[in-house]
């Protein structure tokens, strides 16, 4: 099941996305099944039994029940996670500047729910940074409460997959040792365009994933050459910490093609950054620069 989240009439909503006469629709779940939670939250937490009563409304939705995509606007499917736990050098060609092999533990750092935006929404460039920069991911959102879960157990507690952008303010990231502030600005964490659970997805670490910055290819890979799995990822992070449902793990982004002859390193308004992940689609954005309250120019 593709599940949405999605904005109507000044409302947050979320839906299952499907084809229906060759057009991509939403089922709003919460009008078909008043009981089901209408926050992609609280649905995750309700478990399997709003799984499965998602499930039945899709099959007996009538015609007019579906929402024409066009006729809504997709937010990121997970709008308000409570935490976003990310993963640097987790493929086996981008494991770290002057690294010669893998580090033996996974190198975790948090990145702010401030970040979250919706595919087609724009990665806004604020005038503090000068190398904003791109980095296609397959997250993992989990399901269910997770603490100590053996790595076997792990694939239970995943509610399912979608594509994060792990946007990064290079110039302020390398300003010291920790990574979260070069993050963690507004809008440079794209998310979407919609959870795929987790049935779909049997192997999370065979998808092909693919990023074009205004149509030319600059990463490409396949989920299968992560050095931490998925599993092992879940069960580090819950001897930690509680994980919740909607908490989103983004796994970690491979390496990239050098820019053409003449471009420009890093993202430059009037961008549009696309990101492809087999089975989950496709999570694009344009990139402008911030406006000046005031101004009514950019900075």
């Amino acid at each position: 099941m593709r599940l949405v989240t999605f904005a109507l009439d000044g409302r947050e909503r979320i839906g299952a996305q499907v084809e229906r006469s060759g057009k991509p629709c939403v089922l709003d779940l919460n009008q078909s099944h008043s009981v089901l939670p209408a926050e992609m939250n609280a649905f995750l937490t309700a478990g399997e039994p709003a799984m499965l009563m998602a499930r039945r409304a899709l099959q007996e939705a009538k015609e007019n029940a579906f929402l024409p995509e066009a006729d809504i606007r997709l937010t990121a499917p997970v709008p308000h996670p409570g935490k976003i736990l990310c993963l640097g050098h987790n493929y086996d060609d981008h494991i770290g500047k002057d690294r010669t092999r893998p580090s033996e533990f996974p190198t975790f750092f948090c990145k702010t729910a401030n970040t979250v935006i919706g595919p087609g929404a724009p990665i806004v460039i604020p005038p503090e940074t000068a190398k904003a920069d791109f980095e296609g991911e397959l997250a993992v959102v989990i399901g269910r409460r997770a603490r100590r879960i053996a790595e076997g157990d792990a694939p239970s507690y995943v509610a399912g997959y979608t594509i994060f952008n792990d946007v990064s303010a290079r110039d302020y990231q390398k300003r010291t040792s920790q990574w979260m502030i070069g993050k963690s600005f507004d809008t440079f964490g794209p998310m979407g365009p919609a959870l795929i659970t987790a049935d779909e997805i049997p192997d999370p670490h065979a998808l092909d994933l693919a990023l074009t910055l205004n149509g030319v290819l600059r990463q490409k890979t396949n989920t299968g050459r992560m050095i931490f799995t998925v599993p092992f990822l879940i069960a580090t992070l819950s001897a930690v910490m509680m994980l919740e449902p909607g908490d989103v793990i983004a796994t970690g982004t491979p390496a990239r093609t050098p820019p053409e002859p003449g471009s420009p390193e890093f993202m430059q308004p009037g961008d549009l950054v696309r990101i492809t992940v087999e089975k989950i689609g496709v999570l694009e954005n344009p990139v402008v620069a911030e406006t000046i309250p005031g101004s009514g120019s950019p900075a």
